[in-house]
């Protein structure tokens, strides 16, 4: 059809009287801005009426994944072939007698549309992407290395695809000669391979998330999980650094992942204070009167108290020496004051591990460690918690006639040098 129309066009200029050595440059001219039109009228028409069309259908949906298309562009990309496809069939017809010319135009036409069906796939890819984290699943398994596979593939099938146009050569007999280049390509995407067999492995075994709170002293990264790849792994630190740390090293090397904590519904508090062993006594009567009084011992003394005196009274113990028998401590009593406080506290976890120790002493005294959780996650809430714990407990440790150990200081020496 486009031949019958150009040799009637050519009859018409003819008959203008236009000289032949013109007439030909002038028919091809003409031919060429009709082709361009057309093809310009047609990318026109398909994005004024058919992607309006579609973005009103797109709108009047219940789902989403539609919108998502559009707002992708995918069709929009889409559209750009239209006009390619016009001129690719025509050109043959306008150009007939410059078969050159007709083929590097045409290489130049395919490789264009290779180009806009690479990105329309990729924007189509990215719509996939954006579908999915809508989904409560993404919330556990995030498919970004995943993604990054498949446009790896897509790209490296399309740059095979250009390179077979250019070089003139079938794709197939491209792919037979990167046999030779393995060695080479493994040597070049060592990290993306080993990135995308990590991300695998981190999936699988759902070892890391987006949201997670992760520690890995190695890489300076203590913080939360950002962005996980196909190389690399973003965490946000707690100073709002940020952490790049290679995919692979999650898989080869240890890191702490801060998830079971949060998810517990509670966080640990362990810390220890050291006190002074020459402080710990024998309860005297003073004492014991004293501790009565106290809201969390005051039911505890007097049962133990009662224990004692009957186990000394059945074995006649000879109380009259304070090391013979049984007799409460202060640093006893105070142990026991520490665990009624913790269970009482209003945010400490009571379904929780809950316990109060005594450490190995050292040179430094004897450690008391309290080991515990909070019901508040929230960092500084936390922090707050165990702050308000520990000043409670270095506040009451004298009324239990205890010290802490704490090393000399200058102020400690200062009248001694007078």
């Amino acid at each position: 059809m486009e031949t019958e129309l150009l040799l009637d066009l050519n009859s018409l200029l003819s008959k203008t009287g236009i000289p032949e050595q013109y007439l030909k440059f002038l028919n091809i001219g003409i031919g060429l801005i009709v082709i361009f039109l057309l093809a310009w009228l047609t990318e026109v028409i398909t994005r004024k009426v058919v992607l309006r069309a579609l973005k009103s259908v797109a709108k009047r949906t219940s789902t989403n994944w539609d919108d998502i298309l559009l707002e992708k562009k995918v069709f929009n990309r889409l559209a750009h072939i239209v006009p390619a496809l016009i001129i690719y069939s025509s050109i043959g017809v306008v150009l007939r007698e410059y078969e050159n010319a007709v083929l590097i135009i045409r290489a130049i036409l395919k490789i264009y549309m290779i180009v806009m069906v690479l990105l329309a796939i990729d924007s189509f890819i990215n719509s996939l992407h954006q579908i999915y984290k809508t989904l409560k699943v993404s919330k556990d398994r995030d498919i970004k290395g995943y993604i990054q596979v498949v446009k790896i593939i897509v790209y490296f099938l399309a740059i095979i695809l250009i390179l077979s146009i250019i070089l003139n050569r079938k794709p197939g007999a491209l792919f037979a000669g990167l046999g030779a280049m393995a060695a080479v390509l493994l040597l070049i995407f060592k990290d993306t391979i080993l990135g995308f067999v990590a991300s695998i492995q981190l999936s699988a075994n759902n070892m890391v998330k987006i949201g997670d709170w992760i520690s890995m002293p190695s890489h300076g990264a203590d913080g939360d999980v950002i962005e996980v790849t196909l190389n690399t792994v973003k965490v946000q630190n707690w100073d709002k650094t940020i952490s790049t740390i290679p995919t692979y090293a999650l898989v080869s090397e240890s890191f702490s992942n801060w998830r079971g904590m949060e998810e517990s519904g509670g966080r640990r508090i362990k810390r220890h204070i050291n006190i002074d062993m020459k402080s710990v006594t024998f309860c005297t009567p003073e004492m014991i009167e004293k501790f009565k009084k106290i809201q969390y011992l005051k039911g505890h003394i007097e049962k133990r108290q009662a224990e004692i005196e009957e186990y000394n009274r059945k074995n006649n113990i000879d109380d009259s020496i304070s090391v013979n028998g049984r007799r409460m401590t202060n640093f006893g009593t105070f142990r026991y004051y520490l665990e009624e406080y913790l269970k009482n506290h209003p945010k400490t976890h009571n379904n929780m591990t809950m316990l109060v120790r005594h450490l190995q002493p050292t040179e430094k005294g004897i450690p008391i460690e309290v080991y515990v959780f909070s019901n508040d996650q929230a960092w500084a809430n936390y922090e707050a918690i165990q702050s308000d714990i520990f000043d409670h407990i270095l506040a009451v440790i004298p009324e239990f006639e205890l010290r802490v150990f704490q090393n000399p200081t200058g102020d400690d020496f200062k009248y001694l040098t007078k």
